[in-house]
């Protein structure tokens, strides 16, 4: 009744307005727009759940038209529902209840194999080593279990205990190898480290590798560094390769070590409000030389950090620019335990610089910032006097960059020939020698190993040869260049053994590391990345600014 009498009230308006108001058009209000579309959804839903000729899946369609619907905003919006907040959580804390072991299930009818446990985990301290075969979860066996699957029967409250069969690799104090025992575990609130690394490359430089930034990681940093200090460090190296970000006021916390009480390190302005955030602890080095790397996988917070220490002359970027996040999000509450996760502002460094890319839906294919001609960018001053623009990402001050490694070997890591390579390996070794003097020498038998998988070992220049070839077939111009192609096709065809043999030097390196990490866990493992890490080394012969 209530809408009928509005809708008589607003006829009887129109009927009685001079002419001049029934041909001027009235603007349509933001509010009207939502309105609108609120009736035209609720609408569309109606007549399907009447009307649609098959049966209606609500949820799948209603999920699918959210996340389009977020899409279209920026990457970073999105709709978080009850049953997905345990992974979302896990994402931003990087802690979980669970036993704190990587596994590997080749096969769905086969066993899960305990591929890499953490070292001080409960796995570790229970004696479960790399290729230990779980059998059965709590008596459930892990046969017809998918990988995400049996993840999921590991982990649980911290505290309760989940009993594994396991078959063992090794023979220990009371069995013998092969022997199926059982094993239980008592979970634990597990904490993947922020801090993956600390110590000293060499007599002057300490160096410090950020995973991510995850509350408390500010406090972590500082005991590095001190530590670092002690040992005699002359210029610190802080690692944000690959950071993807994390908390803000951890970010913030980590700039105030370096810059004096009360610096602005970032602002913040949504449509609303601005916000500035500024260090409120006094630093531990002011004076110490900085230098910080970064690519374009450092995002959001890494930025942060580097911008404002760039902006304040404080350190030295050097690798290549920055990924280009410049977006704050902020979690809100919605109905049925729901969150969104909301874009609500952009961070600006302290010169005014915005973080975000002009245009963050066209990227390069690695994700970086594309390149942005400086009629589109700005100006703008660090202390010292030197100039930096904005436009996307963080430009460092010297450019170095990291080692292009063949599509061979990308295909080898993602296809996880390498992990099962590591795992018939440390089936065939009780032990290996100490990291600094461990090498890799057996690589006839890696080639011999990888030789008999199947994956996709094509260069670069065969994919782009076989897309070409497709391309022309579709134009129905293959008979017409049929014998050039055919000498092309002989030229870059390579067997696998030969194209494995040929890039050795660059795959040896991704096989000591995994090796390592089996034996030592992953500290001594990373110890072996720097050990190749060409882009660092590079990195260390530059000026301080």
């Amino acid at each position: 009744m209530k809408k009928i009498i509005l809708t008589l009230a607003a006829l009887a308006m129109f009927i009685g307005s001079p002419a001049w108001a029934q041909t001027e058009p009235q603007p349509r209000s933001r509010g009207f727009a939502f309105g609108k579309w609120i009736e035209v959804h609720n609408a569309i839903l109606r007549e399907l759940h009447r009307s649609y000729v098959d049966s209606l899946e609500v949820d799948r369609i209603e999920r699918e038209a959210v996340d389009a619907m977020l899409e279209a905003l920026d990457p970073y919006t999105v709709y978080v529902p009850e049953e997905e907040q345990e992974d979302f959580r896990r994402m931003l804390t990087s802690t979980y209840g669970g036993i704190g072991a990587i596994i590997y299930k080749p096969d769905i009818n086969g066993n899960v194999i305990i591929n890499e446990p953490y070292a001080g985990s409960p796995a570790a301290l229970a004696g479960l080593t790399c290729g230990d075969e779980i059998e059965t979860i709590d008596g459930l066996s892990t046969h017809g279990l998918k990988s995400g699957e049996a993840s999921e029967k590991m982990r649980g409250k911290p505290g309760t205990t989940v009993v594994f069969k396991v078959k063992k690799l090794r023979g220990g104090p009371s069995w013998k190898a092969g022997e199926t025992i059982e094993v239980p575990v008592v979970r634990q609130r597990i904490v993947l480290p922020s801090v993956e690394y600390a110590d000293m490359l060499n007599e002057r430089d300490g160096y410090v590798l950020l995973g991510k930034f995850t509350d408390g990681v500010g406090q972590e940093v500082r005991e590095a560094f001190l530590k670092l200090k002690e040992k005699g460090m002359q210029r610190f190296v802080l690692d944000l390769r690959g950071n993807g970000g994390g908390l803000l006021g951890e970010a913030v916390n980590i700039v105030s070590l370096f810059v004096p009480k009360g610096t602005l390190v970032v602002s913040s302005k949504g449509r609303r409000i601005g916000t500035e955030y500024k260090t409120t602890a006094d630093p531990v080095d002011t004076e110490i030389p900085i230098v910080v790397l970064v690519d374009s996988a450092s995002a959001s917070a890494s930025e942060i950090v580097s911008g404002a220490l760039q902006d304040y002359d404080r350190a030295t970027i050097i690798g290549t620019r920055t990924y280009g996040k410049g977006l704050v999000q902020t979690i809100r509450p919605l109905p049925y335990s729901g969150q969104l996760k909301l874009t609500t502002a952009k961070y600006y460094t302290p010169s005014g610089r915005c973080v975000q890319a002009i245009d963050y839906s066209h990227r390069n294919e690695d994700g970086s910032v594309g390149h942005i001609p400086d009629s589109l960018t700005h100006e703008f001053t660090t202390s010292g006097g030197r100039t930096v623009r904005d436009g996307g990402g963080i430009t460092p001050d010297f450019e170095v960059k990291g080692k292009r490694y063949s599509r061979l070997t990308y295909s080898l890591v993602l296809s996880g020939i390498v992990e099962q390579y590591t795992l018939h390996f440390v089936r065939n070794h009780a032990s290996i020698p100490p990291v600094d003097d461990f090498h890799f020498t057996e690589y006839d038998d890696f080639v011999a190993f990888a030789a008999d998988k199947e994956f996709d070992y094509r260069s670069s220049a065969r994919a782009l040869f076989d897309d070409m070839k497709k391309s022309l077939e579709e134009d129905g111009l293959t008979e017409a260049v049929s014998q050039e192609l055919s000498a092309l096709e002989k030229s870059l065809d390579m067997d696998k053994e030969t194209f494995l043999r040929l890039k050795k030097d660059e795959i040896i390196p991704f096989i000591e590391e995994e090796i390592v990490a089996r034996y030592y866990f992953q500290e001594p493992a990373i110890r072996v990345r720097l050990r190749y890490d060409t882009q660092l080394k590079e990195a260390l012969t530059k000026p301080s600014i």
